[in-house]
């Protein structure tokens, strides 16, 4: 758990040894996902909801309802939800955006069931891109949601994980707190003080790893506003190469408005495209490729993530 991954040997690790395969440009990501989970041994289902197929994934202590109909693990209590989208833009490799976030998770799911720890459950959405004339609702994840509590899963402690597969600083998203902040709805209250417990334990988490290199700042919204359009607080993290945290933490010190352009979407026509981090700005594009992730950081995510449900 300690090597660092280095050169192109991280691509010969398991689970990584199936990654060149999940993002060749004409695989069918599906289908490649759940062999590879089927090949870890994982113990999981794949579940459709509207039209949008998932994937959850429990310890293997956990019993499964086979076929999906009664309880599913942890009704009623407060698991920590992993949380990484499978889906990308048509086009684009999408290697940091989201697959190696996905094969993180299934790295830490293996180190998790080694630990003998059972407070946790993975999940891989389907259904977070977007396209043109669609709205937050029409993600996976707020369908998902809506599912989750009826299966007695509100009390989930959702962790989203994005885009984390290039740089060495931490980003704890906050972008979601501008939007509560300019929301009325009843229950606000205490999904803002859920978010701020979320963040809490991944602080906590991040100092007692003793990281020096993490930073809170709004980050370009994902999976966490379906979430919270459904209700549920989310805690998103993603990573940058430190010189462009730096950078952008600068770019927010002096333009304050430069959140509210990420909030509206506004950011993708603005001239103020330009200040956003490289990292983001190859996102969802062909320039999303290998070449760009940092394997010798893979560890810093991945033992981020064992930590945070050990604590």
């Amino acid at each position: 758990m300690k090597t660092e991954a280095s050169g192109n040997d991280w691509i010969k690790q398991s689970p990584y040894d199936r990654f060149n395969y999940f993002i060749a440009i004409k695989v069918d990501r599906y289908k490649t996902l759940l062999a590879t989970v089927e090949k870890l041994r994982l113990n999981s289902l794949a579940v459709s909801i509207s039209g949008n197929r998932h994937f959850l994934i429990f310890p293997p202590s956990r019993k499964l309802p086979r076929p999906l109909g009664s309880a599913l693990p942890f009704a009623g209590q407060s698991p920590f939800m992993l949380v990484a989208h499978y889906d990308r833009v048509d086009g684009s490799p999408g290697a940091n955006d989201n697959s190696i976030a996905v094969f993180h998770l299934l790295k830490a799911a293996n180190i998790l069931t080694q630990r003998g720890l059972s407070n946790w459950m993975i999940v891989f959405t389907d259904k977070e891109e977007l396209t043109s004339g669609e709205n937050f609702e029409s993600q996976g994840s707020f369908t998902l949601a809506q599912k989750l509590r009826v299966w007695g899963l509100e009390k989930a402690k959702i962790f989203n994980f994005d885009a984390c597969g290039t740089g060495d600083t931490l980003i704890f998203s906050n972008l979601t707190d501008s939007v509560l902040n300019n929301n009325d709805r009843p229950n606000i209250q205490k999904i803002k003080s859920d978010v701020q417990q979320l963040r809490n334990h991944a602080l906590n988490t991040a100092s007692l790893m003793h990281l020096e290199k993490f930073l809170i700042a709004p980050a370009p919204f994902c999976d966490d506003m379906g979430f919270l359009r459904a209700g549920f607080a989310v805690q998103t993290v993603t990573m940058l190469p430190s010189e462009e945290a730096s950078a952008f933490e600068e770019i927010l010190r002096k333009y304050p408005e430069f959140t509210k352009l990420l909030i509206s979407g506004e950011i993708k026509k603005s001239n103020e495209r330009r200040n956003l981090p490289s990292t983001w700005k190859n996102l969802n594009t062909v320039a999303d490729t290998p070449d760009r992730l940092t394997p010798q950081n893979f560890n810093t995510i991945v033992n981020f993530v064992v930590e945070l449900c050990s604590n």
